[in-house]
């Protein structure tokens, strides 16, 4: 399969096939870890919200293919403070690089990053929209966890509403076929429309506001937190942000889950779980490594 010149925007822009195909070149990269075949390659980091991982891990990424990184992750260090427009922002800096990984507060706005730019975009996050790379690192996860994807038998649980991770990966899994459970307060629930579409590929779908009431039912406890830069209303997120509490009495009473997270947690998981069997998400946020090696050399045609 050839990608070279694509942006990575959204995951209904990829099939199930290129799906595997993407995980099988990151089994290469997790092999192999160094290389210098992007020697003459600079990538662009663009971040008009915070981020550690998903930054560090496409900067680590470029640094061990051997490519340079020009990076921002902070708005007021940037033109734009001084009125200057996201179009030109990006026709600025297609200019000095061959690659944009953008992160952006506003849905829509990695689509029409990739729109403006001349070279291939990846989207790093585009408000509560999508979160493409972050959904590849997730599917390997589970790849190297299960030994199989089609074993995923997933709950997701807190913020359903506003979790462009969540968004993103229940729909890869739909392309799969694969049951989803998801738990939330009703407030939180996922929005109405995505579960229509992930309705039209005739998978199963349940929605819950208990962990323990599905718990038996799945092998995947992929958790989120209470996201409160999303909130209008901070009386309401301060009225959800503890709503669902991982601790060492849950991981007790289920021994099989294995637990996910896309991180930052901010109290949702107990510090204690860290050291359950089941809990992987450290192991998770480090294939982030090898997904986006694949990515970047993929879209960059090496």
């Amino acid at each position: 399969m050839n990608f070279k010149g694509r942006d990575i925007i959204s995951i209904r822009d990829f099939s199930k096939e290129e799906i595997l195909f993407i995980l099988e070149r990151a089994s290469f990269f997790d092999k192999n870890k160094t290389s210098d075949h992007l020697k003459e390659k600079v990538m662009a980091t663009l971040f008009f919200e915070p981020s550690t991982r998903t930054r560090l891990s496409f900067e680590t990424s470029m640094a061990q293919l051997g490519g340079k990184v020009l990076s921002f992750d902070d708005v007021n260090s940037s033109s734009i403070v001084k009125g200057e427009s996201l179009h030109d922002t990006v026709k600025m800096v297609e200019g000095y690089c061959d690659l944009i990984v953008v992160r952006h507060p506003k849905e829509g706005a990695a689509r029409y990053v990739a729109e403006v730019a001349s070279v291939p975009v990846i989207n790093a996050g585009d408000g509560s929209n999508q979160h493409p790379s972050q959904t590849f690192t997730d599917l390997y996860t589970l790849q190297k966890e299960l030994g199989d994807i089609s074993k995923t038998k997933i709950g997701f649980v807190g913020d359903l509403k506003y979790g462009r991770t969540v968004h993103s990966l229940s729909l890869a899994l739909a392309k799969f076929g694969l049951p989803i459970v998801f738990i939330s307060p009703k407030s939180l629930r996922m929005p109405q429309d995505l579960i229509e579409e992930l309705q039209s590929f005739n998978i199963k779908i349940i929605e819950e506001e208990s962990i323990e009431k599905v718990a038996n039912d799945i092998n995947i406890l992929y958790v989120t937190r209470i996201q409160k830069e999303r909130f209008s209303d901070l009386l309401e997120y301060e009225r959800l942000k503890g709503v669902y509490q991982i601790d060492l009495d849950l991981t007790s009473s289920f021994p099989h889950l294995k637990i996910m997270h896309p991180l930052p947690r901010v109290g949702e998981i107990s510090p204690e779980v860290d050291g359950f069997e089941g809990a992987i998400y450290f192991r998770q946020a480090h294939n982030g490594v090898p997904v986006r090696k694949a990515l970047i050399s993929m879209v960059l045609g090496k």
